[in-house]
């Protein structure tokens, strides 16, 4: 299997860990699986690995190429995505999925603002299980409009420790208009959840991480004791804490910002010490197959979860669960070796 030239393994099996607990929180296991934090996993690793892209191309040319950037991008995102989605709108037209196909739905997930439609139109009228495709407009934003600020922050003469500070404001502004909406106009948590000035900090606290004490491109800092027996546990008590106190205001507001925090050690014990305890867990390669097909697995998993349970014969939970997981893993399979595949060949021509 072709991997880019700039491969970070940790990154697939934490990957796969997101979209696994994604998959258990909407297969029915909601209740005591947070599927909203596998998104922030997603949210934070996308930040951090798109910086250090454009960090090393920087670094090796002194400037940033965006046109290929968005080539890349595009090469990477759109054909599986949009596969999926013709597929799903044909399968609903033909019958086979439920549910009325509209164009306003399926029209913003084509153009990427299918969070902001959900907000305030609903998704009546989109393809079943698509819903899970707001994450991907989060990230089409990100993807418009960070290398531009990027540039400017790098282009302003700011070191890498004045970057950092520019975005943690950006984070602690977003964390205010969080609060502004849920404690003054206390919007439906719809709003928050969903929109992209919302959740953007969720990949910029990703992008700091990348910019200033990056595990993969910096000196390292702080000891090896420090990170694998106090701050890595700390991270994962705090991430523990936050998921049991379940005050809706809180998860709305201040929670993003917690778990934002609370993943700088889970990111950087696993990109440092891969081979160290349930590091090499996460570097097994089952995982980081898992991790490789994570995105046409988080494409078309609640498609096939709501196909299950829509259908006028409804199966155990369990049932549904192991069929779900199957049925999307082979899919997903199938999408990698004869969509993603080629297109990474040609992706190549467009590396850093």
């Amino acid at each position: 299997m072709s991997k880019p030239s700039f491969y970070i393994p940790s990154l697939d099996g934490l990957r796969a860990v997101a979209i696994l607990i994604v998959f258990l929180a909407h297969v029915g296991l909601d209740k005591v699986v947070p599927g909203g934090f596998g998104v922030t996993i997603f949210f934070f690793l996308s930040g951090y690995l798109i910086t250090t892209l454009l960090r090393r191309e920087l670094g090796k040319s002194g400037r940033i190429d965006f046109k290929q950037f968005y080539i890349r991008r595009m090469l990477r995102i759109w054909p599986s995505f949009y596969g999926v989605l013709a597929l799903g709108a044909l399968l609903t037209l033909a019958g086979l999925l439920p549910g009325p196909l509209k164009s306003g739905p399926l029209l913003s997930q084509v153009l990427h603002y299918a969070n902001y439609y959900s907000i305030f139109s609903g998704s009546e009228g989109a393809i079943l299980g698509s819903a899970v495709f707001w994450s991907l407009a989060v990230e089409e934003h990100f993807y418009l409009a960070f290398p531009l600020l990027y540039l400017l922050l790098v282009r302003l003469g700011l070191t890498p420790r004045g970057q950092g500070r520019a975005l943690w404001l950006v984070c602690l502004g977003v964390l205010a208009w969080r609060c502004f909406l849920v404690f003054h106009l206390r919007v439906d948590d719809h709003r928050t959840y969903y929109a992209s000035d919302t959740r953007v900090d969720s990949i910029m606290f990703g992008c700091i991480l990348a910019i200033r004490g990056n595990p993969m491109l910096d000196p390292h800092q702080g000891s090896e004791k420090l990170w694998k027996f106090i701050l890595l546990p700390a991270g994962l008590a705090l991430i523990a804490a936050t998921l049991l106190y379940r005050s809706p205001d809180f998860r709305e507001t201040l929670r993003y910002s917690l778990h934002g925090l609370a993943l700088y050690p889970v990111f950087v014990t696993a990109l440092r010490y891969p081979e160290w305890g349930p590091m090499r867990l996460l570097n097994s390669s089952a995982l980081r197959f898992v991790g490789r097909i994570s995105f046409p697995l988080y494409l078309v998993h609640f498609i096939v979860i709501r196909a299950f349970v829509e259908h006028p014969r409804p199966l155990p939970p369990l049932v549904i669960g192991v069929l779900s997981f199957l049925i999307s893993f082979a899919l997903a399979c199938a999408i990698y070796h004869f969509v993603e595949q080629p297109v990474a060949r040609l992706r190549k021509k467009h590396q850093v």
